[in-house]
């Protein structure tokens, strides 16, 4: 059974102690069972081991081949160009691990320092690390909780567990055990490691330690869950994977027909040595040609421009792949509490006995009495204040009724004034009352708030027309409706009354608390956000599911679900416990349908975000709590709240600095856009790279000379292809980006149209660089080579025009929209001027008597091939649906 439906007696009598505490004896016995209470550190892997595993990657694989050979052949500048490039994607590769390990680490640092506790039946304060299961722990207002334990003594204890639970409110303690089996949110007579003690103070035995702890186990839980790799990931991965294994397969058979015919020819004049060596750099080349080596770079270079438009929408990205993970995004699993609400306890209705309905009057003046009395009871009867710089201090529930009485226009602090309080009984939890004392319009008075039924209970009159009436079954059975269908809408009540006292009453007791005169209820809730509505609505237009996963209480969830438009006629809401009661096939069969999950625990979280994701869906999950931490990291993109703790924010992959699910859904477009420019860059690329190859293995079957050399393939490869390839990924969102559905997660990176347009940009310019290297081979061997080179490096550049979209034409999408494109097209055309200037163009194997009218062909050339790009892509929108 549960430490939290035992008495206290017998739960000391299971921890085998008393309230005398522990003797030193007994607690080394226990620090050799249970341990220290702390956390345990997972071995990290080796910053050497994370590095060697990024050259695992097949391409990587080809690459290093084709490096070493060249260092063998003597080609040294291509192979240290490549050990570099590789050498820098590693680097980056490690940090980003090490970072995303971080999470447990902040969650260890949020154990408390020290801890006051009894042991020889005296008062000692030691290390919290030191503290045991069966320890008497006192706890006072500010202290931090060492350990999970169960209250023994209790005076007005209240303790901040929004870390675990997600809600702002602070959770009043009993002592008293709890018959049914409820969440950790509703365990009210225990206490939890590293929540705060809010007010009041307590004495706790302490049942759990280190990793027993509920801290502990979200720690094992971090530990376990899954960090996803983003769909773009996984797609690049896959293809490199395949495309590496291919080229490998291409190299080694262009290499044997080298050879064969070398071999097969018997030509004794020629050096077989030197030939089977010129066959080897051939299929090196096709190696180099193939390859996008700075791919990776590019798509981290077009997520950092993501990541800073997303920074300007309150959206920081901690982890680069999070903002294409977005724009895949199927299903968003959302906070309540400060994410789709304000966070904010606001008072919007009330109720007057005598019946009137009108709404409350902004000037005090046009006030009613008993809407005067309302609001003057409200803050006097009240213990929070609103400072000068209008930071809100005390309990949510009384600051909201600060707030009221100041948009109605009366300054709460004029009432205090007029009204000072003279003595009170404090608010407690069993009898659920305030009561202070105040001379009131000319008579000494004691004014009441507190829960509506006790203060039904309590109420002899109520205040209606002007005079004090007595009450009747009648009233009283209106009172309790009123109060229930203020319930119903999941709204918060409280009741307000006061009684009259004698003049000479200096002091008030409990039995003071009756007959009170009931003056009225006022009705509040933390209200939703303006713009959620319309975010809601935009996120169902692009075909995104909005959940809403709270610590709240069920009724208030899914009142606001249904406000919002996130419950809709066949949704319903489930509890934590109802979760927990439900098979893996009836939770499959019933998750489309579930849109609010109240009352949840860690555990469930996690069970949430993997039912989705069995179902092929990109999640992302919101939270800003440690209880959020492993479903956030679970989670395909987990987004932490700017005001959350450093836990969750070190375990989720974006940070809202507003809080605001408006922004989750802004980020989503940015990731979309995002996400087809990478596109845009991959089919550039690849396009370029299909006209190389397409070129080479014409040269090869003709037996024509290698039409490029290595060096040139680095040289766009590296340099002039990165720079049209990252201002693609400053295009602007396309027309239809949030009209899409999400992604399906089974798409490749060439759906969608890219693969068509990459066979038919790759085949124009292979076709381009084939027929120059045919017109330059009737001058000589080298200046085909310097023509195929010269046309290939210029179509590829201008390809970037065509590459803008794959529906669009360049003057469609508006020709100077994109200045980076521009400025990129002109800064490659600068580069390929370079190696034609005398002493380095002998480097790029361009010859002397490379001339103007070579020149010209292959511009020409070029251009053709580009006009031809964007003739297609208008036959294809016409004819290719």
């Amino acid at each position: 059974m549960e430490p939290y439906k035992k008495t206290a007696a017998a739960v000391l009598e299971e921890q085998e102690t008393s309230q005398n505490g522990l003797t030193s004896d007994t607690v080394k016995d226990r620090l050799q069972t249970f341990g220290y209470n702390e956390l345990k550190q997972k071995k990290k892997v080796p910053l050497w081991k994370l590095f060697l595993e990024t050259f695992r990657d097949p391409m990587v694989i080809v690459l290093v081949i084709a490096a070493l050979v060249q260092l063998v052949l003597g080609e040294v500048i291509e192979s240290i160009i490549i050990f570099v490039v590789l050498i820098i994607n590693a680097i980056i590769s490690v940090v980003q691990t090490r970072k995303a390990e971080s999470s447990l680490d902040a969650l260890r640092e949020m154990s408390a320092p020290t801890a006051k506790v009894i042991r020889d039946n005296e008062k000692q304060t030691i290390h919290a690390r030191e503290v045991v299961p069966g320890d008497i722990v006192l706890l006072d207002a500010g202290d931090y909780v060492p350990a999970d334990g169960r209250l023994l003594e209790s005076g007005s204890l209240k303790v901040d567990e929004g870390m675990l639970t997600g809600e702002s409110e602070t959770v009043e303690k009993i002592t008293e055990p709890l018959s049914e089996d409820v969440g950790i949110g509703d365990r009210i007579n225990m206490v939890y490691s590293s929540s705060l003690v809010a007010y009041g103070r307590g004495t706790v035995v302490i049942t759990s330690t280190g990793a027993n702890t509920e801290i502990g186990k979200i720690a094992g839980l971090l530990e376990t869950a899954e960090a996803k790799q983003t769909p773009l990931q996984q797609k690049l991965e896959s293809f490199s994977k395949k495309l590496g294994l291919a080229i490998l397969v291409l190299c080694i058979l262009i290499f044997a027909v080298e050879a064969g015919r070398i071999f097969l020819g018997a030509n004794s004049q020629i050096d077989t040595t030197q030939a089977i060596l010129n066959a080897f750099m051939f299929a090196v080349a096709v190696a180099v040609a193939a390859i996008p080596e700075a791919l990776s770079s590019i798509v981290t270079i077009v997520l950092s421009v993501g990541t800073n438009k997303m920074a300007k929408q309150h959206a920081i990205i901690r982890k680069l792949p999070a903002v294409e993970t977005l724009g895949s995004t199927s299903v968003i699993c959302t906070d309540k509490t400060g994410t789709l609400t304000q966070n904010k306890m606001t008072v919007v209705d009330y109720y007057l006995p005598d019946g009137t309905k009108a709404s409350f009057p902004d000037e005090p003046e046009k006030w009613t009495e008993a809407e005067r009395r309302l609001i003057y009871i409200a803050v006097l009867c009240n213990d929070s204040a609103i400072n000068e710089e209008g930071k809100e201090l005390g309990d949510p529930t009384e600051v909201a009724l600060l707030s009221f009485s100041q948009a109605k226009n009366q300054d709460y602090n004029e009432i205090r004034n007029s009204f000072m309080r003279e003595t009170e009984i404090p608010f407690d939890s069993d009898r659920k009352l305030m009561s202070t004392v105040h001379t009131f319009d000319g008579h000494k008075a004691m004014l009441t708030k507190g829960g509506p039924d006790v203060m039904f209970s309590r109420a002899k009159y109520i205040y209606q027309n002007g005079t004090e009436v007595p009450i009747t079954p009648v009233i009283l059975e209106n009172l309790q409706e009123t109060n229930e269908n203020f319930s119903k809408q999941a709204l918060r009540v409280l009741a307000y009354g006061y009684k009259r006292l004698p003049e000479n009453k200096t002091e008030i007791t409990l039995e003071d608390e009756h007959d009170l005169v009931l003056v009225g209820l006022t009705a509040m809730i933390d209200p939703p956000r303006e713009a959620v509505y319309a975010s809601i609505e935009e996120a169902k237009k692009a075909g995104i599911r909005t959940v809403m996963i709270t610590g709240d209480h069920k009724t208030t969830a899914e009142a606001i679900g249904r406000d919002i438009g996130l419950v809709e006629q066949d949704d319903f809401a489930v509890t934590g416990q109802e979760l927990d009661a439900m098979s893996e096939v009836e939770l499959e069969q019933k998750l489309e349908h579930i849109a609010v999950y109240a009352r949840v625990s860690p555990e469930n979280k996690i069970r949430i975000v993997r039912a989705w994701q069995k179902k092929n869906k990109i999640t992302a999950m919101t939270g800003d709590g440690v209880n959020d931490a492993p479903a956030l990291k679970q989670a395909d993109i987990g987004v932490a709240m700017g005001s959350g703790t450093d836990v969750a924010k070190d375990a989720a992959a974006m940070i809202l600095t507003d809080d605001n699910f408006v922004s989750i859904v802004d980020a989503v477009e940015v990731g979309r856009t995002v996400f087809d420019n990478i596109k845009k860059a991959i089919s550039y690329l690849f396009a370029g790279n299909l006209g190389a190859i397409i070129a080479i293995l014409f040269a090869l079957i003709m037996n024509w000379v290698n039409p490029f050399t290595a060096l040139q393939l680095l040289f766009i490869n590296l340099v002039n292809d990165s720079l049209p390839a990252i201002a693609l990924g400053m295009e602007k969102a396309e027309p239809d980006v949030m009209k899409r559905k999400p992604r399906n997660m089974s798409e490749g990176i060439f759906a969608g149209g890219t693969m068509r347009a990459v066979l038919i940009r790759g085949i124009l310019i292979g076709a381009a660089v084939i027929v120059s290297q045919f017109i330059g081979l009737g001058i000589s061997p080298e200046m085909s080579v310097a023509m195929a080179f010269t046309t290939l490096i210029l179509a590829r550049t201008l390809q970037t025009f065509a590459a803008r979209s794959n529906t669009q034409t360049a003057f469609g999408a508006g020709f100077f929209s994109n200045k980076f494109v521009i400025g990129a097209v002109l800064l490659c055309f600068v580069l390929y001027a370079v190696t034609i200037i005398p002493g380095i163009r002998e480097i790029f194997s361009i010859p002397a008597n490379f001339g103007l009218y070579e020149w010209g062909i292959a511009t020409a050339l070029a251009l053709a091939s580009v006009i031809l790009m964007e003739i297609f892509k208008l036959i294809t929108k016409r004819f290719v649906k």
